[in-house]
C-alpha cells in the first residue's frame, strides 16, 4: 500500500496517509479534521537525480540524514 498526500477542500487540512489504492479511488478515506471524503491529491516534488552526477548533495540532508540513494 502506498502513502498519499491529500488535502481537504472543505477545511484546507493537508495530511499524509497510508492506504490502499481502492480506498483512495472509492473515496473511503476521510479527512481527520472534518470527515470530508471528497479529497484532493497533493503532488509534491522530490529530489531530482541526474545520471552520472556523483557529487550530488542532498538538499534534505538535515531531514533524511543523507540516507537516500543517489544516481
Amino acid at each position: 500500500m502506498p502513502f498519499y498526500d491529500l488535502r481537504c477542500p472543505n477545511c484546507d487540512k493537508e495530511f499524509n496517509i497510508y492506504a490502499s489504492m481502492a480506498e483512495k479511488t472509492e473515496k473511503k478515506i476521510a479527512c481527520p479534521e472534518c470527515g470530508e471524503k471528497n479529497l484532493e491529491t497533493v503532488y509534491k516534488t522530490g529530489p531530482a537525480f541526474i545520471r552520472g552526477v556523483k557529487d550530488f548533495s542532498c538538499p534534505n540532508r538535515h531531514i533524511c540524514g543523507a540516507g537516500c540513494q543517489h544516481g
